[in-house]
C-alpha cells in the first residue's frame, strides 16, 4: 500500500534515528567512511556497494509519513548468503548500524535509514529456489516479489494466500519482517501462518536455521515466529520455507449498500456469528466510496454510508452469497448486488484496491492507521473515527478488512499546512488510543517501525517491554540491527 507523497513536516532528512538506548546511529569515534567501504568491497562485488549520495538518499525511507530518517553511509545489494554474512561481520567489527530493507512499501518507517548506517537491501536475492507440490511448500529468497511467487505456484495448482495490497511490489522478506496481512486473511490467515522455517543471518554474521519443512514440528522454542514481525531487529532473513495451499475455485463477490456504518458492521457480526467463512469481507465508508468515484468514475452509489464487499471461493459461491445477502438485508442493507461472474467480481474488488490511492488524491498526503479491534467493536471504531474527524476538521476515510476487525482509518491532509499537519498527527494518535480502549491493537499488519514506538510501550506494558528488550539484547547485543525501531 502506498501512503502518497512523502512531503511531510518532518522531512526524510530530519534528525538521526536513535538506537534502543537513544544513541545516534552513527557512533562517535567510529570508523571513517573509507574504512567501512574498503572492508565491504573486500567481500562484495563492486556493483553491490553504492556510495553516490544521490543514489543512497533514495534508500533512506519507506512510504510512511511523519517518520524521520537518517542519511545512509552506504547501500549494499548482496546476492548471496555469504555476502550478507560479510556485511554483518563488517558491521559488527566496526559497530556500524544495519537497516535491512525490501521494496520499501512499508507504512511505519521500519525500513527508514539510521544516520551513518549500512542499508542492506535484499531485493537482488530474488530467486524461487524450490516449489514442491507434494510437500506443498516453496523455498524462496527474501527479495522475491509476492505476486511473482503467487503466479509461480499457481502454475502448479497451488496458492500462497497472503496478499498485501502492495503484492505487485512488496517482497516476501518485507512481508515476513512486518508480518503482513491482506484482503484474504479473514479465511486464510496472515503471513506468520505460512512461514515454516527461516535461514537468518545474525548480527555477528552467524547463520541460524529455524523451523522445518515438514507439516508438523514442535522441537524447541518457536524461533521462526519470533523473527516474523521483528522488522529486521533480530536478524536478516535470507531464505524462507513457506506453506502453500491448493488453489481454490474462482471467487464470486457481493456488494451490499448500507444507510449507516453501524448497520454494515452489524452485518459483519451476523455473517461471522452464523459461521460463514468468506474469502474476503471488506468495508468502505462513504468518504472512501466518494474518493474512489472521484478518482476512477466507477459509478459506486454515492448515497451509501458504507459499502460491504463479501466474497466466497467455495464450490458453490452463489449459494453462499445468497445466504450472506439475506443477512445483510436483515441488518438493514438498502441494496444487495451479487456478481454473476469473475469479471463482475473483479470490477467490485478493483474499487476496494483503489481506496488508498483515491484517498491520497483528496489532499495530497495521507497517514494510514492500522488499528485492529474485536469484530464486535467494529461499529464503535468507525463511529469513533467519525467523531475524531469532526473534532479535528479533517477528512478521514476508513477502509477495513472487516472480517478481521482490521481498520485502516486514513487521514487526508495538506503537508504544506503546518496546522493541518499538526491536527493530522493528533487525530492519528487519538485513533490509536480509541483502538486500545476498544480492546484492540495499534497494528494489525503494518508493524510498529518509527511511527508507533511510543504506542507499542503503552500496549505491551512495562513487563512486556522489558522482556522484548531482553530478547533483542540476546540476538543483537550491540543494538546494531535496525536501531531506533520498535523500542
Amino acid at each position: 500500500m502506498s501512503s502518497g507523497t512523502h512531503s511531510t513536516p518532518e522531512s526524510p532528512a530530519g534528525p538521526p534515528a536513535a538506537d534502543a538506548h537513544g544513541t545516534p546511529g552513527a557512533l562517535a569515534g567510529g570508523p571513517g567512511p573509507s574504512d567501512l567501504i574498503d572492508r565491504l568491497h573486500a567481500g562484495l562485488p563492486a556493483d553491490a556497494v553504492l556510495t553516490d549520495p544521490d543514489v543512497t538518499a533514495s534508500y533512506a525511507h519507506d512510504m510512511a509519513s511523519f517518520c524521520a530518517a537518517g542519511t545512509p553511509a552506504v547501500v549494499v545489494l548482496p546476492r548471496t548468503v555469504e555476502q550478507v554474512q560479510h556485511v554483518l561481520r563488517t558491521a559488527t567489527a566496526l559497530r556500524v548500524p544495519v537497516v535491512p530493507q525490501g521494496a520499501r512499501t512499508g507504512l511505519s518507517g521500519a525500513a527508514n535509514a539510521s544516520e551513518g548506517c549500512i542499508v542492506l537491501s535484499l531485493v537482488k536475492m530474488d530467486r524461487i529456489l524450490e516449489i514442491s507440490p507434494v510437500d506443498r511448500i516453496a523455498v524462496v529468497e527474501p527479495g522475491v516479489v509476492n505476486a511473482t511467487l503467487s503466479r509461480a505456484v499457481g502454475e502448479h495448482g497451488l496458492t500462497y494466500p497472503p496478499d498485501p495490497s502492495s503484492w505487485e511490489m512488496c517482497t516476501i522478506g518485507g512481508n515476513i519482517g512486518t508480518a503482513s496481512g491482506g484482503l484474504c486473511c479473514v479465511k486464510y490467515g496472515v503471513t506468520a501462518e505460512y512461514v515454516l522455517g527461516l535461514d537468518v543471518v545474525l548480527a555477528d554474521g552467524r547463520l541460524l536455521s529455524t523451523g522445518r519443512r515438514t507439516a508438523k514440528g514442535v522441537a524447541g522454542y518457536d524461533l521462526t515466529r519470533l523473527f516474523v514481525g521483528s522488522e529486521g531487529s533480530l536478524g536478516v532473513v535470507v531464505r524462507a520455507v513457506l506453506a502453500l495451499k491448493p488453489r481454490p475455485p474462482q471467487q464470486l463477490v457481493l456488494a451490499a449498500e448500507f444507510a449507516s456504518a453501524a448497520a454494515a458492521c452489524d452485518a459483519v457480526c451476523r455473517i461471522m456469528e452464523a459461521g460463514h467463512v468468506p474469502s474476503l469481507l471488506e468495508l468502505m465508508d462513504r468518504t472512501t466510496v466518494r474518493a474512489v468515484n472521484a478518482l476512477a468514475h466507477m459509478g459506486l452509489p454515492e448515497t451509501t454510508e458504507a459499502l460491504l464487499l463479501a466474497a466466497f471461493d467455495t464450490p458453490d459461491p452463489a449459494a453462499d452469497l445468497a445466504a450472506v445477502g439475506a443477512l445483510c438485508e436483515a441488518a438493514g442493507a438498502t441494496q444487495v448486488v451479487p456478481a454473476e461472474d469473475a469479471a463482475e467480481s473483479e470490477l467490485l474488488l478493483q474499487a476496494r484496491r483503489l481506496s488508498l490511492t483515491a484517498l491520497e488524491a483528496v489532499k495530497g498526503t495521507t497517514m494510514i492507521d492500522d488499528v485492529c479491534v474485536p469484530r464486535s467493536r467494529l461499529g464503535d471504531m468507525l463511529e469513533g473515527v467519525e467523531r475524531i474527524a469532526d473534532k479535528y476538521g479533517l477528512t478521514i476515510g476508513v477502509c477495513a478488512h472487516a472480517g478481521d476487525g482490521n481498520t485502516h482509518p486514513t487521514v487526508c491532509f495538506d503537508a504544506a499546512d503546518p496546522d493541518e499537519s499538526r491536527r493530522a498527527r493528533e487525530s492519528f494518535d487519538e485513533i490509536m488510543a480509541l483502538g486500545l480502549a476498544l480492546g484492540g491493537t495499534i497494528t494489525g499488519e503494518h508493524g510498529v517501525g518509527v511511527l508507533k514506538k511510543e504506542w507499542l510501550v503503552r500496549e505491551l506494558g512495562p513487563v512486556g517491554v522489558e522482556m522484548q528488550r531482553a530478547v533483542k539484547a540476546a540476538f543483537d547485543p550491540h543494538h546494531l540491527l535496525n536501531p531506533g525501531k520498535l523500542f
